[in-house]
């Protein structure tokens, strides 16, 4: 049955009762999603993780690569002799030759320096995969929640303006109030529908967003378990740019990253230097059999690699100054993390501290002294539209608090353990 046909058989006050009980509970079929089983299929099927398995796998074999040798050439000839002068002996000839180039043992050690190098980034690359996977899935986690809260509220709110509206409109009937609260209380009544199926919506867009980081098919309207928030108190600010500087992946990777051009730059320099050929041939003619010896060595007259050396310098360079921006870059969203953590911590403190309970003592009051003929309906919907206002205000100050410590986190590169506010 579509959500239309639902609302013209049941009244916008239970329609919206109804996607309450529908939020706030798990469906019958299957089991809520908790965090951990969201970080668990991600980890598993997520093709983000996929694609860094598959990098660091290739850093591994190009350490096979630097580390084998170049392979032997075996030359084979074969042809027929006829002598040029009277006497001679004419039959087949034959050639066998084996040559097998030497490489010297400054190219190779640079070379495998750089594959070593390259195995050290791609770890940490699959390190840094890992963390930010599990970062942008818990915070899709706890956006999901968000929404849902938001839903809770919004479907509550407009079922309080319906009950409002339907008070004022037997006081407008039989004559103890004027017509126009009628129209301020429909109006009311009105944008909280309109709010409460943008709230429907946006509960939906936050699934959707969770199940494609994921990767992997769930169900279409899937619930998600309460998850116990992080815990708010974190260390100094200097504890926390320790941690960063000894555990971020990212880090690594820029360090691995210079290290491997720095050895590029040996390789190519090693290069310029002759690489030795030996030569092992036999030689069959119908009247003599010959064995030769030789060494082959290329004179690097016209080519002296220096635009390849040029380019590695330049390469190693720009790497370097890449980890500079990194280690910069880094900083400075901690700072911006550790900032956002602390106004948030501040907003959540002040709700809890009063702000909340004056807000509903407030409402109360309204309410009571609308009842009592003291104060109109205009009063009562202000305290109403502040008390609503605030209960959004605390949750969105709540999961940005959450939000900044899952960054906290994934910067940090150490988890924070999970307990109640």
């Amino acid at each position: 049955m579509t959500s239309h046909v639902i609302r013209r058989i049941l009244s916008p006050a239970r329609y919206w009762l109804l996607v309450l009980a529908v939020i706030a509970a798990p469906t019958a079929n299957a089991a809520p999603l908790t965090l951990n089983e969201a970080l668990r299929l991600a980890a598993e099927y997520s093709p983000a993780l996929a694609a860094a398995k598959a990098q660091e796998r290739g850093a591994q074999a190009a350490l096979n690569t630097a580390l084998a040798y170049p392979n032997p050439e075996i030359e084979l000839t074969s042809g027929v002799s006829r002598p040029r002068q009277i006497g001679g002996t004419s039959g087949r000839n034959e050639l066998l030759g084996l040559s097998q180039q030497f490489e010297l043992p400054s190219l190779r050690a640079a070379r495998r320096q750089g594959a070593e190098a390259g195995i050290v980034s791609g770890a940490a690359a699959l390190g840094d995969a890992q963390l930010n996977q599990h970062s942008v899935v818990k915070q899709a986690f706890f956006d999901v929640l968000r929404r849902q809260e938001e839903a809770l509220l919004a479907a509550e709110n407009h079922a309080l303006l319906l009950q409002i509206r339907n008070r004022v409109k037997i006081k407008v009937e039989v004559g103890e109030s004027p017509r126009y609260e009628l129209v301020k209380s429909e109006a009311e009544a009105l944008a909280a529908e309109s709010a409460a199926r943008s709230a429907e919506l946006r509960v939906t867009q936050a699934r959707d967003w969770l199940r494609a980081l994921i990767g992997v098919p769930l169900a279409e309207n899937f619930e998600v378990a309460p998850e116990a928030p992080l815990a708010a108190d974190l260390p100094e600010l200097d504890e926390l740019r320790r941690d960063l500087l000894a555990r971020q992946p990212l880090l690594k990777v820029a360090e691995a990253e210079t290290r491997r051009a720095q050895a590029r730059v040996e390789q190519e320099r090693a290069s310029r230097l002759p690489q030795p050929t030996i030569k092992l041939s036999t030689e069959r003619d119908p009247d003599m059999n010959q064995w030769r010896v030789g060494v082959v060595l290329p004179l690097p007259l016209w080519n002296r690699r220096e635009g390849p050396i040029g380019e590695a310098v330049a390469a190693m360079h720009r790497a370097e100054a890449e980890a500079r921006q990194i280690h910069l870059g880094l900083l400075a969203e901690l700072d911006q993390a550790y900032s956002r953590y602390q106004i948030a911590k501040r907003q959540v403190q002040t709700f809890e501290s009063g702000l909340m309970k004056e807000a509903e003592n407030a409402m109360k009051v309204a309410e009571a002294a609308y009842r009592f003929g003291e104060r109109g309906i205009l009063d009562y919907l202000d305290a109403q539209r502040v008390l609503r206002t605030t209960r959004v205000d605390f949750l969105n100050a709540r999961y940005e608090l959450q939000a900044a410590l899952i960054e906290i986190e994934r910067l940090r590169a150490t988890p924070i353990t999970g307990e109640s506010l």
